[in-house]
């Protein structure tokens, strides 16, 4: 004798015919929500919710070559990456996936690690897998691919091109602020390796807010990361040339989280304590923000919901609704935590 089958546990047959029967409908009507088609534009919000609903019930999921052959779209998005384990680019990532996945959409990643024969080469690469839209992460580029593109982190004007980017005046108001309120005058950056796309326009926000609310930034107190490390390598030894000038400091803003955690390595094993005699405060707010020793401040970039914006905002393009802005900005938010306290009455000396 045959299994019985049970309504709602059925997944690889489910198909959208099943679907209609079991919410009521037409066929059409539902293919016209599942693939978000022009069509259904017309059909009323509580029909999409009961429709998604029971395909999710029925655990429903799309004939990838069927819609494909049907539809002559690949329903593939490219998405080029500096990095793929660094926890910036991972959680961007993280985000662009979980919209993606829910839209019923798969994607490409590349990595490039700011090579630019390889991103010349990548980028053929994804045209030639027919993908219908790329987004790219931390990556800087002149012109626009001959498809629709969002950047996470893109600086240019390009046309064709809808950059993601985080506020960064805003942002370096509330760390300067936030140290100049603690009472720290002398103060340390370290600032980014100018092949990251937020780089040049971190510092100058920074500098310009320091101009404006008479914070000074010292040369001698200034060091610029040359190196391109996902690990907290990135900011030691970059920290040990600033203490190696002997010249007193009690706050240092680093470029990002590893770079920041990296510092407090360099300062501990310098004989100072975190933040007794030197705070620190890191940018990006990464996972291991929270857990480390001391607990680190930073700036809280929403990095995962950067990249959900960057997929929603691609797929409306590639269905021809493109009225957002070149730019959107993204507010930051201040995390503070045990790596930053109040300047200490007696300067340290290096």
């Amino acid at each position: 004798m045959a299994p019985s089958k049970q309504p709602g546990l059925k997944s690889a047959g489910v198909t959208i015919k099943a679907v209609a029967q079991h919410v009521g409908l037409t066929p059409g009507t539902v293919s016209a929500v599942l693939n978000d088609s022009p069509a259904a534009q017309v059909i009323p919000e509580q029909t999409k919710i009961r429709v998604h609903a029971a395909a999710k019930e029925l655990n429903y999921r799309p004939n990838f070559f069927a819609r494909t052959l049907r539809s002559k779209r690949t329903y593939t998005i490219g998405v080029i990456a500096e990095e793929i384990g660094d926890s910036y680019g991972s959680l961007v990532i993280s985000g662009i996936e979980q919209y993606l996945t829910e839209m019923g959409y798969a994607f490409i990643t590349v990595v490039h690690r700011h090579d630019q024969q390889l991103l010349s080469q990548y980028s053929q690469l994804l045209l030639g897998r027919g993908v219908e839209g790329v987004i790219t992460i931390d990556t800087t580029f002149y012109e626009s691919l001959p498809l629709p593109m969002v950047a996470v982190a893109g600086h240019k004007k390009v046309k064709g091109v809808t950059n993601i980017v985080l506020d960064h005046v805003q942002a370096a108001t509330l760390v300067l602020n936030h140290l100049a309120d603690l009472g720290h005058e002398r103060i340390a950056f370290m600032k980014g390796n100018p092949i990251s796309s937020d780089s040049k326009v971190r510092w100058k926000a920074t500098s310009d807010v320091a101009h404006e609310i008479g914070v000074k930034i010292d040369r001698e107190l200034t060091v610029e990361i040359d190196i391109n490390d996902p690990t907290p390598q990135l900011g030691y030894p970059f920290a040990r040339q600033l203490l190696a000038r002997n010249k007193p400091f009690t706050a240092l803003v680093a470029y990002n989280d590893i770079s920041a955690i990296g510092a407090i390595r360099a300062l501990r094993e310098h004989g100072l304590r975190v933040p007794q005699d030197v705070s620190v405060i890191g940018f990006d707010d990464i996972p291991s923000a929270a857990f480390n020793t001391p607990t680190l401040s930073t700036v809280r970039q929403p990095l995962a919901r950067m990249g959900q914006i960057a997929a929603q905002i691609l797929l409306q393009r590639i269905a021809g609704k493109d009225n957002d802005p070149p730019e959107i900005a993204i507010e930051p938010e201040l995390v503070v935590r045990e790596s930053t306290g109040r300047a200490p009455s007696n300067s340290q000396t290096n």
